[in-house]
Formats: structure tokens, C-alpha cells, sequence
């Protein structure tokens, strides 16, 4: 059953179609006091998807298909159907603070100047949430706002649907999609007496979902034709955001269309941070397409099979190039902070055992190259064996396409490796870039007598100099790291270089008291 289907049959009889819902729902999920759980009602909504249109123990009917799908999810997600309000969503944050840094606090007025009379004059209500439907902010009538209170609809609560079930906000981002969400087709019964309308809004940029804009009332209120009102709201939002975009993409061009030209007819291209070719050879262009970004390193395999390097444009984006035939492969590692290490050969994930991490680790650590009996000993000290790790190279060499040469082993590639990166900016004293470059141990995993050593020493130099500087940027950077983020004499150090009122030492503040024994 369609949304247009849903329109008409509810204008005909909405009390008696709200009752054939309930009927549908008691049937997917069981009564108030049906024994069985999640898993019976995930089955039961199964089974009901699967019988042909006309069949149902209510006179024919089943649940729209969007729905049947979020009660699946939901349910599947252990979701309770007696739930009785959605549950906080900002414990121990400042909703203040999320708003203010929230990209949809700059669409705000469009969205209220759209909606927010008529809301108010209806007896809705109006929320904002961010992509993961949590509330930002909520408007409309003060009397439909009280009966919202009950039930969680208000600032700071969760309305995803591993939260509350199907609702308007969680189930139109986890569809991406405009939806209308009438009484019993709520999974939880507690929201049964409620109907909404709420559209996610996409940024053009990223094509990601930033947020939704949802109105909603009293079932007997709400009309399935206020959808309509609340996408296009959500469209005039994202005409903004297309706006700024041009804008920022028209600046990036101005500020670097002289590094296109220095390169002399070569193939090249502008790129955004999020992977948009914005200027360049019409070779490089792709309609609707976008290019790849990596997750470590400058090296991209681009849609049409070919590779190519980034260089970074300041925080503006990249300059993308081409890869000549001459050109040495390129061997990215990310081995800091991983407990599943990743190795990419020219834009190609390679899977790695633990022991071809270690391998891979030292060859780079060592560029100059080592013997059979060196690897041995630093990987496995004095109880290794050099016929072993012939054996290992052996495999690995032929995964590397001749990426490792023998007498003595080394890399023959170009290699960027997190953790030599790290090193090397330990030696160049940028502190700030070794804060934010430090994702964790190195191999955190590995017993290797040699990597923990080098894992030791990288982690103390790291804490050393950030200790030693205190730099309130360095400190900062390294506790938003995962590593960082409960290192209490790390936030020490920041509650100290701080004044008392900035947010950055009232977080360290609030971790230290977390991290303290009860």
C-alpha cells in the first residue's frame, strides 16, 4: 500500500483504518502481554511480508512495505514495543554546544520561517534532529509541546530507530526518505495517539544525510498530505546547502586553478575534502560520479581503473594527478592504533596475516633491508628460526607483485606508513601534527620483541612531547583521539594550560571525574 493509497483510505475512514493498524500491528508484534519477544514479532512481520497482496487476517490488508521493513529492523534491534518514551540523548553533553557546531544550526531559519506557522497555528509540533535522530531543536504549539513531553518528543532526546522504533525523524533517515508515519504504524504503543510527517535532508556535498526536519501531532490532527509541506521545507534546505557549496567550490578554484596550470597539459584535477572534482582536464570529469578518497596515503584508484596521487591543497582539498607507467608503486600501510591492520599496493587492499603486518613493519622501519637471521631475531628473538621467515617472505613477496627484494629483503616501492610518518614528524618537532597523527599503538597485537619495543617508544616520545610543550592544540588533539581520550594525565595537563570556562577543560574535567574509581 502506497502513500497515496494510505491518503485515500484515511480521508474515507481514518478511525477505521486506525483500528485495521492496530489490528496489523498486534498481529506483527503480539498483544501487551504476547510471550515470544523481538524475535516471534521479526518473524511474524517476515511471514506477513510474504503473503501476496489480499491475503492478511485483516480484511486483506498489511503494513505499507516502508514500514514492514523498519519493523523488521526494529524489532531485530531488540527494540521493545512497550516502550514508554524515547530515551535521553546528550548524557554528560552539552546540547548548547552540539547545536552551535551542528551544520543544520545554518538552515534553521529556513526551515522555521517554512514551517513553524503553520505548525503552531495546527497544534503540531516542528523538530530538527541531526543524522542520527537525536533532537536539536523543537517549536510549535505550547499545548501540543506538553503532551510531546510524555512521550520524549522534545530537545535532547534520541528518535532513531534502534531507540524508540519506527517513527517519523528515525525511520525517514534510515530510509532516506520522505515519510509519513500514521498512528499504529509506529512500533512502539505508546505512540499510536501521534502521526508525523518528516523528510531527511541530504548534503549536496558529502551525500550524506545531515539531519531531518519532522512535524508531528495528535493522530486526529495530522493529515498524511503534510509530507508535502515538510519535503519541500527540507528541499529549500538543501538548496541552501547547494548554494554555500558552489560558493566554497567557486573560492577553492580561484585560490588554486595557477596548480592546474603548472602542470603543463598534464591530466589533472581540483578535488573536494569530500571527493568532488570541481575543476580540471575533461578527461578527469565524471558526471555524478565522485572520486574515491583513501583512507591513509595520496594514492586513488579512479572509477575508470586508473591510479592517481593527491596532494594536499591546504585544508581546501587536493590536486589530483595522474600516475606516469614509470612510476614506482606505492605501498600504504596503516599499522597505528589497529587491531586489524590494513596494507594498501596501489589503491588494492591487500589482507595481511598478524605475521605479514610484522614483516611488513620492519622492512619499513628498515629501509636499508635485513638478512633472514636479523627478521628472525628482532620479530621472534632467540627461539625464531630464519627457514620460518624465508617461508613468510615467500608468500608475501608473491602478494606484492616483486614489491620485496631479496639479499638482504626490502621494500623496493614507495612506502607510506602511519607510523614512520609519526616518527618523522616526532623529529621535525610538529607537535600539533603528532597529536592528531597518533591513532594508537603500533600493532597493538604484536608480542614481536622489536615492535614493542618501537610501540613503547613511540608512545612515550608522543606523551613526552606533549607533555613537556603544553600546547592547549597538541593536548586537545591527542584527547580526541580514541587513544587520548581517557589519558588522564593528559587532561590534566589541559585542565591546567586552560582557562577554567573553556569547553575543552570543562571535557577534561568531566573525563577525569569518569575515569576516577567510585
Amino acid at each position: 500500500m502506497g502513500d497515496g493509497h494510505l491518503r485515500a483510505v484515511q480521508r474515507a475512514d481514518p478511525d477505521s483504518y486506525a483500528l485495521r493498524l492496530r489490528r496489523l500491528h498486534e498481529a506483527a508484534v503480539g498483544g501487551p502481554s504476547a510471550v515470544g519477544g523481538p524475535s516471534a514479532g521479526e518473524g511474524a512481520v517476515r511471514r506477513r511480508e510474504r503473503e501476496p497482496e489480499g491475503a492478511g487476517g485483516v480484511a486483506g490488508d498489511r503494513p505499507r512495505g516502508v514500514i514492514s521493513a523498519s519493523w523488521r529492523r526494529c524489532l531485530a534491534a531488540g527494540v521493545d514495543p512497550e516502550a514508554g518514551s524515547a530515551p535521553p540523548a546528550f548524557a554528560g553533553e552539552d546540547i548548547r554546544e552540539v547545536r552551535s557546531a551542528h551544520p543544520m544550526s545554518r538552515l534553521l531559519p529556513v526551515i522555521t520561517e517554512t514551517l513553524l506557522e503553520a505548525v503552531e497555528a495546527d497544534d503540531q509540533i516542528l523538530l530538527v534532529t541531526d543524522a542520527a535522530g537525536r533532537v536539536l531543536w523543537r517549536d510549535g504549539s505550547h499545548r501540543a509541546m506538553g503532551h510531546a513531553d510524555e512521550v520524549g518528543l522534545a530537545d535532547g532526546f534520541d528518535w532513531s530507530e534502534a531507540a524508540i522504533g519506527t517513527n517519523g525523524p528515525g525511520t525517514a533517515l534510515a530510509s532516506r526518505r520522505p515519510l509519513y508515519v500514521f498512528s499504529a504504524e509506529h512500533l512502539v504503543r505508546a505512540l499510536h495517539v501521534w502521526s508525523c510527517s518528516a523528510a531527511p535532508i541530504v548534503d549536496p556535498d558529502s551525500g550524506e544525510p545531515l539531519g531531518c526536519v519532522d512535524v508531528s501531532a495528535m493522530t486526529r490532527i495530522m493529515s498524511p498530505a503534510s509530507v508535502a509541506l515538510v519535503e519541500a521545507a527540507a528541499r529549500l534546505a538543501e538548496d541552501r546547502l547547494t548554494l554555500h557549496m558552489l560558493e566554497r567550490d567557486q573560492r577553492f578554484r580561484h585560490r588554486h586553478e595557477g596548480r592546474l596550470s603548472a602542470l603543463r597539459g598534464e591530466p589533472g584535477a581540483l578535488v573536494t575534502t569530500t571527493g568532488r572534482i570541481v575543476a580540471g582536464d575533461d578527461a578527469l570529469r565524471w558526471a555524478g560520479r565522485r572520486v574515491p578518497l583513501p583512507e591513509t596515503g595520496d594514492r586513488v584508484l579512479l572509477p575508470d581503473g586508473r591510479g592517481a596521487f593527491l596532494e594536499a591543497l591546504g585544508e581546501d582539498g587536493f590536486l589530483l594527478r595522474l600516475v606516469g607507467r614509470a612510476r614506482a608503486p606505492v605501498l600504504t600501510l596503516s599499522f597505528l592504533g589497529a587491531d586489524h591492520p590494513s596494507a594498501y599496493l596501489d589503491g588494492a587492499r591487500l589482507p595481511l596475516s598478524p605475521r605479514h603486518a610484522e614483516i611488513l613493519a620492519m622492512l619499513a622501519l628498515n629501509p636499508g633491508g635485513m638478512t633472514a637471521a636479523q627478521l628472525s631475531f628482532h620479530l621472534y628473538g632467540d627461539a625464531g628460526n630464519p627457514v620460518t621467515v624465508r617461508a613468510e617472505i615467500h608468500r608475501l613477496r608473491a602478494r606484492l607483485r616483486g614489491a620485496v627484494a631479496t639479499r638482504p629483503y626490502r621494500l623496493t616501492c614507495a612506502v607510506e606508513a602511519d607510523f614512520v610518518e609519526l616518527k618523522r614528524l616526532l623529529t621535525a618537532g610538529e607537535t600539533v601534527a603528532v597529536a592528531r597523527a597518533y591513532r594508537g599503538p603500533l600493532l597493538p597485537r604484536s608480542e614481536a620483541p622489536a615492535l614493542r619495543r618501537e610501540r613503547e617508544e613511540l608512545e612515550g616520545q608522543v606523551r613526552a612531547r606533549l607533555l613537556c610543550r603544553d600546547d592547549p592544540e597538541a593536548l586537545w588533539a591527542y584527547a580526541g583521539t580514541e587513544h587520548g581520550r581517557h589519558d588522564v594525565q593528559v587532561l590534566e595537563r589541559l585542565v591546567a594550560v586552560l582557562p577554567r570556562h573553556d569547553h575543552r577543560a570543562v571535557a577534561a574535567r568531566v573525563r577525569i571525574g569518569d575515569a576516577d574509581p567510585p
